[in-house]
């Protein structure tokens, strides 16, 4: 279960993200790999081909995560790596969120996903049927796990959204906070290695209102692995 923190305020907006996954699969950190998307930078699943977080040199951002019970690749199902790709050949959240609200939902297993740029944030779920729904998150913080966004049945969101929205809003106190492996195995946000599953990467990323992204990345769980800032433009 990856995790997806964004705040939204008029100076722009601060996404925040750890990426929990099987250890053993094989993934190459953020880069401009796809040529027929050839605006778009990000993590690549080597394995789906795809990925699970990018931003475009438009300054628009998409991450795609697990709904609850639907981890994992299933037969006849396109890989979920594939809808940030989607989004970000868009030049805006708000046009990234319809376009993936327009899809056919039954080709994917389920999947949430945060879209974001300077001006504002997205949600988008997809159930599996029918068509995605996507809604505007509202100004101040926002978590996204396999769940709704900041929906305290989700233990990592009890735990954490609290803590996000009380710390500095800046990446420095977010990462410290992205570095957190407290707590029964549920809660953790950073997600100690157990049964070849545990947190892979973690990422920050500024989108300001005025001048250009920035995206810190981290190649590891983000209590050991620096955080190194990822070329865009």
């Amino acid at each position: 279960m990856c995790t997806v923190v964004v705040l939204v305020r008029p100076g722009g907006v601060l996404l925040a993200a750890n990426r929990d996954e099987r250890v053993d699969r094989p993934w190459d950190p953020p880069a401009a790999w796809w040529p027929r998307h050839p605006n778009v930078v990000g993590g690549r699943d080597r394995t789906g081909g795809g990925t699970w977080l990018g931003i475009n040199r438009s300054g628009v951002s998409a991450a795609v995560l697990n709904r609850a019970g639907t981890l994992g690749p299933a037969i006849g199902k396109r890989s979920r790596g594939d809808l940030p790709l989607i989004a970000l050949d868009h030049d805006s959240a708000e046009a990234a969120a319809a376009a993936i609200a327009g899809l056919d939902a039954a080709l994917w297993r389920g999947f949430n996903m945060v879209l974001a740029d300077p001006a504002g944030a997205w949600f988008v779920k997809g159930a599996g049927y029918g068509n995605p729904s996507a809604k505007h998150l509202p100004q101040g913080v926002s978590m996204v796990t396999a769940y709704n966004p900041n929906d305290l049945e989700s233990p990592r969101t009890a735990r954490h959204l609290p803590r996000f929205q009380a710390a500095e809003p800046t990446v420095e106190a977010w990462r410290a906070l992205l570095a957190d492996s407290a707590g029964e195995p549920a809660q953790q946000l950073n997600v100690v290695t157990r049964g070849g599953f545990g947190t892979v990467s973690s990422t920050a990323i500024v989108l300001p209102a005025a001048g250009a992204p920035t995206w810190l990345f981290a190649a590891g769980p983000p209590h050991e692995a620096p955080f190194r800032p990822v070329t865009i433009g």
